[in-house]
């Protein structure tokens, strides 16, 4: 980017609720259904058919509004949002614009450049349009499914001052959404989408200059790479004595370009005008307190329980607080008082391996915290070893059995007591006299010779920890 210049750049984001069904009907709320098979009268907009609120709706954008700290209004109203495309069959988008649920919150991201907080607007509901699709031949069909499907629309202040800033937010919101349950977050699919509003101005300057919107940024990397593009852009136009128009750009992620769509339309283009067909949206403060009875701790109080309660390093501190599953499994691993260290490096590292080795997500991974719970207890009272702990898990991805139920079945049981493995070794030392003195005179690559034949000896089953300790022990006494 030329020097001089800064970005200012702001977001809105789309979330599609987790619902069982539509924002205003019946119908089911679930992607890949066949085209135009979950839709109504009311998701079509035929004459005469009425919209109903759906209660978890507003139960879903309770939770996510508390989780970002922002003020949940008590009352709020729904708007027709008026514009004519073929795939809005009403002609108008039951939208929040004048009283939305909520205004206000923040969220922390997390850049190279350090931490800071993100502004928030504001958040309201609103229902999806259906999808166009523009086939090869020139002509476009239209799949109505996600005609009414619930969305909460998050929109940021202008806070961004550079495309790294607006790709951790992006990230850092789709993770908060993930996390309590409201969103599955998948922009392949299309239910988190993205738009960018994007300016620039010199350094110094403290008035906005006129901006773009950008629309099709269907990953983290493309709105990064967007932002950049359109920054580059409009400094250009500065810096050559030209103008920016306000107006909609689509961005073509393989071509890495941005073209125009259209001038972009404001609020009086969109003649807003309260719905009709729908009440007010009244809640009292008991009704957002049983909204809000199922959700979770919070990422960010997680995080500073692992690391201040549990003294985590940074690494497990962030795998484990960004994934609810993850966190949950955590949880129940140090629930029987086990070691929230030991626990956090054995989801850290075998449970993370097993999971990128399968392609699997933590609900696909077959063995639950309390089976994983059993070898970390077996590991930490040496009845068998770290690396038969890691056998035995494995054995787990097909095997129902506990690790007790393991461990006894298959004889892996140690039963090499300190005492035990300190008489062993002195047989072997006294087995191999010219080993011993080889690395009595400096040889100190004889104390792996020595641990092979105690591990031969034991059949891998002595701790190994205990062992060493014994061996050094033992070979530096002269006696």
């Amino acid at each position: 980017m030329t020097t001089g210049y800064e970005i200012i750049a702001g977001l809105e984001i789309h979330a599609q609720l987790v619902t069982r069904t539509k924002a205003f009907c019946r119908c089911p709320n679930q992607y890949g259904a066949a085209p135009n098979t979950l839709v109504c009268p009311v998701c079509l907009g035929m004459p005469g058919a009425l919209p109903v609120l759906n209660r978890e709706v507003v139960a879903q954008a309770a939770k996510l509004a508390t989780a970002l700290g922002a003020n949940i209004h008590l009352q709020s109203r729904f708007d027709r949002k008026n514009y004519f495309y073929p795939d809005l069959p009403k002609g108008y988008q039951i939208s929040q614009f004048y009283q939305p649920f909520a205004m206000g919150g923040r969220l922390r991201i997390s850049t190279g450049a350090g931490e800071r907080w993100i502004q928030i607007t504001r958040a309201h509901l609103e229902e999806d349009a259906g999808k166009s699709m523009h086939l090869a031949d020139g002509s476009t069909v239209v799949d109505m499914n996600r005609c009414g499907v619930p969305l909460i629309e998050i929109v940021s202040e202008p806070d961004f001052r550079s495309p790294e800033e607006a790709g951790a937010y992006l990230s850092a919101m789709r993770e908060l959404l993930r996390f309590i349950g409201v969103c599955d977050g998948n922009m392949e699919e299309g239910s988190l989408r993205c738009d960018a509003n994007v300016s620039v101005r010199k350094i110094g300057e403290t008035a906005f200059r006129e901006r773009t919107e950008m629309k099709n940024l269907n990953s983290i990397r493309s709105v990064e790479r967007a932002i950049a593009a359109e920054a580059k852009r409009q400094i250009g136009v500065y810096d050559n004595g030209g103008t920016i128009t306000r107006q909609t750009m689509q961005w073509d992620d393989q071509a890495g370009v941005l073209t125009p769509m259209r001038v972009k339309e404001g609020s009086d283009d969109y003649r807003y005008f309260p719905e009709p067909d729908l009440p007010a949206l009244e809640l009292s403060d008991d009704d957002v307190k049983a909204m809000l009875a199922t959700l979770p701790e919070l990422p960010e109080s997680r995080r500073a329980r692992y690391r201040d309660e549990y003294g985590l390093h940074v690494e497990a501190v962030y795998l484990l607080a960004s994934d609810r599953a993850l966190s949950d499994y955590f949880e129940t691993l140090i629930g029987s008082g086990r070691s929230p260290a030991i626990a956090a490096a054995w989801v850290q590292g075998e449970v993370q391996r097993l999971l990128r080795e399968n392609a699997w997500e933590l609900s696909d991974f077959p063995v639950s915290a309390e089976r994983l719970g059993g070898i970390i207890d077996a590991v930490e009272s040496k009845r068998i070893t770290r690396a038969i702990g890691k056998d035995i898990l494995r054995r787990m991805l097909s095997d129902l059995r506990t690790a007790d139920e393991i461990i006894l079945a298959e004889g892996l049981d140690g039963g090499h007591g300190e005492d035990e493995v300190r008489e062993l070794i002195k047989g072997i030392l006294v087995k191999y006299p010219d080993e011993l003195a080889k690395y009595r005179e400096g040889k100190t690559k004889m104390i792996g010779f020595f641990m092979g034949q105690i591990m031969q000896e034991t059949k891998g089953k002595a701790d190994p920890t205990t062992t060493k300790d014994v061996l050094m022990q033992l070979l530096h006494n002269t006696e």
